[in-house]
């Protein structure tokens, strides 16, 4: 455990049950947010650090906020290995703050939590709806150090890069460069996953893509690679009752696929497992089931992200989307690859 880990730990084992206020640190736009975080300790009846499906349980947070600027939240990715992380939502903003954890090192608390708007390329908010809906987030690196984030929109559908100033991300969007098919398709089908491959992918450096809808192949969802030298569409196969809304690389180069439907008024979701040499130009991905859920263990899926924890574990994080429904919560759940 690090020092700075440590220190968290004993300033806040008291206080998890309070809300946390976030002092704005006074830019333009940036909103402080008081937030709850109300751990969850069982998931399909399983405790902290038993088996469920392919996964082991970490245990998960129900993050809630009276700031009307809270939800939505569509993506997620960390910046560094101490917690930082950022979010988008619906409404076109960004949510940052710091995921902290407890001395058994299951999900505590989330603190200085900030709400920036996302701006479009001239440096201005972003003018309507449509131009809004951020749905997919990963961290771009140089040389192993976080300097942007990497956006992908719905409706407007485009990718763009925001470059990070003390892990918070914003100043004018920088357009990334998508195909010409995937730009005219203007509709909440579009865009829902983006995630960028590590160094040990055989496509690393790439960002994949991939689309909710099936409306391109008619059987399949269409995705792309945004690389230099592996650059070119590819296919991820349908599956009943879920469609894809997000994905993330593991350290190996695996692909994580986090898909998302209902049935019987309830929310399932399921996460796919696609080994790395499947990922390339071409290529049709299929993979394996690591997770099936339902009911009230899950509510709408929308964000998958891949870190290390305090102890140097490595973290695969869940987070929904309550679409600012009262019905609907903001969940962040943390789950473990079996040793």
């Amino acid at each position: 455990m690090t020092g700075r880990a440590a220190l968290a730990f004993g300033l806040l084992l008291g206080l998890a049950s309070l809300p946390v206020l976030a002092q704005s640190p006074g830019e333009p736009g940036a909103e402080g947010v008081a937030a709850t975080a109300t751990p969850i300790e069982h998931f399909r009846g399983a405790a902290v650090g038993e088996r469920v499906d392919g996964l082991i349980w970490r245990g998960g947070l129900n993050l809630v906020s009276s700031t009307d600027g809270f939800g939505g939240l569509s993506s997620l990715g960390f910046i560094g290995d101490d917690g930082r992380l950022a979010m988008v939502s619906d409404r076109g903003n960004f949510v940052t703050g710091q995921l902290l954890y407890d001395d058994m090192v299951r999900p505590l608390s989330l603190v200085g939590v900030r709400i920036d708007p996302i701006q479009n390329t001239k440096g201005a908010d972003l003018p309507r709806a449509f131009a809004r809906d951020a749905e997919a987030l990963d961290v771009v690196q140089r040389n192993g150090v976080p300097v942007a984030v990497r956006v992908g929109f719905e409706n407007l559908t485009r990718v763009a890069d925001f470059a990070l100033t003390d892990a918070i991300p914003g100043g004018p969007a920088k357009n990334v460069e998508i195909p010409v098919w995937m730009g005219e398709i203007r509709s909440n089908k579009s865009i829902e996953s983006l995630c960028i491959a590590p160094p040990a992918s055989p496509v690393a450096g790439s960002t994949l893509v991939i689309i909710e809808g099936i409306e391109r192949y008619g059987r399949n969802h269409a995705a792309t690679l945004l690389g230099r030298a592996d650059r070119g569409d590819l296919e991820l196969t349908a599956a009943p009752a879920v469609n894809p809304t997000d994905c993330a690389f593991l350290p190996n180069g695996d692909l994580l696929v986090l898909e998302r439907g209902t049935a019987l008024l309830s929310f399932v979701m399921q996460l796919r497992l696609i080994p790395a040499a499947e990922v390339k130009p071409g290529a049709l991905m299929e993979g394996r089931i690591l997770l099936r859920a339902s009911g009230g263990d899950i509510d709408n899926m929308e964000g998958v992200a891949v870190h290390k924890a305090p102890d140097g574990e490595v973290r695969i994080t869940l987070l929904s989307d309550n679409n600012f429904n009262d019905w609907e919560r903001n969940l962040l759940l943390e789950f473990a690859l079996p040793e």
